[in-house]
């Protein structure tokens, strides 16, 4: 597993972009937590996150590259339209998903919804740059504490990740679950 740096990613773009495009799993910085991240169209890469965290049915959110991504994809209603206002942030929405094209099947398993996020963070801006949805879950194996620092990352999750993009110990917590598909909306704090 190698570890870059804010810095690298940035002035080896078409590299690391090539290697997302080609199937990498990578563990990535957000303004929550670390995340384990793969091209979410891609879903031999899916199927790999799936085997790295043991989860195989839960859906996965992505980070999502824009807004506009967002509305060209989920089906935004006024109260959705009201949430989207407050990204970037620590909130992930849970949105009806209306081309079920945009990601692989098996991101949320039931494709009819899909979590979304645009963390307030730097690396949005990568995923912006590369156009496509990044899947997005917690740097660990299903149900073990999650990732903060290097120091803490399960070696069953490194021996998987391709690269780490690395900016020290995080000391957030999951970001919240806004559940936009009901009547009324739902706030899930992790």
């Amino acid at each position: 597993m190698q570890t870059i740096s804010k810095e690298e990613i940035e002035s080896e773009k078409i590299i690391f972009f090539h290697k997302i495009k080609e199937g990498a799993l990578f563990i990535h910085p957000t303004d929550t937590i670390y995340g384990i991240g793969c091209d979410a169209s891609n879903s031999d890469a899916v199927y790999r996150v799936r085997e790295a965290k043991k989860r195989y049915t839960s859906p996965f959110s992505v980070i999502a590259p824009s807004i506009s991504w967002i509305n060209e994809n989920c089906e935004v209603n006024k109260k959705a339209q009201e949430w989207l206002h407050k990204l970037p942030g620590p909130y992930t929405l849970i949105l009806k998903l209306k081309n079920k094209d945009a990601i692989a099947a098996n991101v949320n398993m039931d494709m009819e919804t899909l979590g979304v996020r645009i963390p307030d963070h730097w690396f949005s801006k990568i995923v912006a740059e590369l156009e496509v949805p990044i899947v997005t879950t917690s740097a660990n194996v299903t149900q073990s504490e999650f990732m903060t620092s290097e120091e803490n990352l399960d070696p069953k999750i490194s021996s998987k990740i391709d690269f780490i993009i690395y900016e020290g110990e995080k000391h957030g917590k999951p970001s919240r679950l806004i559940d936009l598909t009901k009547k009324d909306i739902e706030v899930i704090e992790r």
